[in-house]
């Protein structure tokens, strides 16, 4: 059966009161923090507020600072040190801990439904006929939603459970949740113009809203999809289940500190976007984990504190296989994304520079974050 990724719930002896004043308390703080120190920080150097508020945002080209390698290597060299020992324990460990095992479920007929979705989607988006020109524009979320459909039958056929079918309502939820969730993130690169789109002038701006809303809210669903894929996997906990435990001896002196770290380098994001563009993905992940211990909640880290990475490691590589599936897909699509990475804009895999994919990672805890958020009361 798929483990369900449950590591991070509130304190089952929380009430109902103390848990809703948590909530409070900590949406008030979160969007303050998350939305509010951008543009704090901009104040506070006296530059302009206002192009930062319009909504949509116009995604923009920008001339960033140039390739060198200095940060390159600097910066692939902390990626690989932070990884290394992630795969040092997986070849120490792999010839007693690898294991392929699976339940021997037939594959359910809404998943080939996807498949043929994404087959169809993809020979389309990446031609150009003109009988289709119509619908050119308009291929990339059906992608995702035949993604979605594969992979949960998929999940199912191994495990004999999925999202879609063990939890439909809290599943459909994901969709609304994750078009606000990365409409956040379009906000923030609005500070850092790490990426922008092509053709979105073919829209008007609440063609453009709605649209690019329907594309976002595929990203939880795709990226809990495949999380919960990998959880059928056994070799998952055979690996990374019996770690090095990591235990602040002072959790919450811990926490504050990195709150106030991370708080600043959002603050100072839109100051300085060339030499703090990776907060962007790190920043949201740091301040929503300190603030879940500050109020006594388990957080997406917290199975870390006896040795048990596997939650954190399937998040992470889910979002960075989706992340490869959606680079992939966006290349020869009409309606695309473009990158300018300050430094490291080399090497691309698709569109992206090879060092942005390690954005990837933490993206994939907070995914995990916000789908615990959705999911968690049908799994008490």
């Amino acid at each position: 059966m798929a483990k369900r990724e449950a590591q991070f719930n509130p304190k089952g002896s929380s009430s109902f009161k103390s848990v809703l004043r948590n909530r409070v308390v900590q949406g008030v703080l979160l969007a303050g923090m998350l939305l509010g120190l951008p543009l704090l920080g901009l104040t506070v150097s006296g530059q302009p507020v206002s192009p930062f508020l319009q909504f949509p945002p116009e995604t923009r080209l920008v001339d960033h600072a140039s390739f060198s390698w200095t940060v390159f290597v600097l910066l692939a060299l902390g990626i690989f040190t932070a990884l290394l020992p992630f795969l040092v324990w997986c070849i120490l460990s792999a010839p007693s801990r690898v294991s392929f095992k699976r339940a021997g479920q037939s594959f359910p007929w809404w998943g080939t439904v996807g498949l043929v979705l994404i087959a169809a989607a993809w020979f389309l988006g990446w031609n150009r006929f003109d009988w289709f020109a119509w619908g050119q524009l308009y291929t990339f979320p059906f992608l995702w939603f035949g993604y979605i459909l594969l992979i949960n039958g998929l999940t199912h056929k191994r495990s004999g459970q999925c999202m879609l079918l063990g939890q439909p309502i809290r599943f459909g939820l994901l969709f609304p949740v994750s078009a606000v969730f990365w409409w956040f993130f379009e906000y923030l690169n609005r500070f850092v113009e790490n990426w922008a789109y092509l053709q979105v002038e073919r829209f008007s701006a609440l063609e453009y809203v709605i649209y690019a809303s329907v594309c976002f809210s595929t990203v939880l669903p795709a990226v809990l999809g495949t999380r919960d894929f990998l959880a059928s996997f056994p070799f998952f906990d055979r690996f990374f289940t019996e770690v090095l435990p990591l235990r602040p001896a002072r959790p919450r002196i811990w926490s504050v500190a990195l709150l106030c770290l991370s708080g600043a380098g959002l603050a100072l994001i839109g100051v300085w976007p060339d030499l703090l563009f990776p907060l962007l993905w790190i920043s949201p992940l740091v301040i929503i984990a300190a603030s879940q211990t500050l109020l006594g909640e388990d957080h997406v880290f917290t199975s870390v504190t006896t040795g048990d990475w596997s939650p954190v490691v399937r998040a992470a590589l889910a979002a960075l296989i989706c992340g490869l599936f959606w680079e992939m897909w966006n290349v020869y699509s009409l309606a695309k994304w473009v990158y300018s990475i300050p430094y490291v804009q080399r090497f691309h895999v698709f569109e992206m520079p090879i060092l942005g994919y390690a954005g990837y990672l933490p993206f994939g805890l907070e995914c995990a974050i916000i789908g615990e958020w959705v999911l968690r009361q049908g799994r008490r």
